[in-house]
């Protein structure tokens, strides 16, 4: 698995490492499935703007 080194706030880093412990997972686990989480949240948004679109110029061509 590939490390990255990412620069942040010493409190969002605890913030982080608070919500990680409570939730009994490491720091990694955490950030990974948040960044999981925003890449599909992503995707999803573009498809719905791209069918939007979609449908938008099919009304225009029709």
């Amino acid at each position: 698995m590939a490390r990255v080194l990412v620069s942040m706030p010493e409190d969002f880093l605890n913030r982080i490492d608070e919500v990680a412990g409570t939730e009994s997972r490491s720091r990694s686990e955490l950030i990974r499935e948040a960044l999981r989480t925003y890449i599909h949240k992503s995707n999803t948004r573009n498809t719905i703007a791209a069918e939007k679109n979609a449908s938008i110029l099919e009304a225009l061509l029709d």
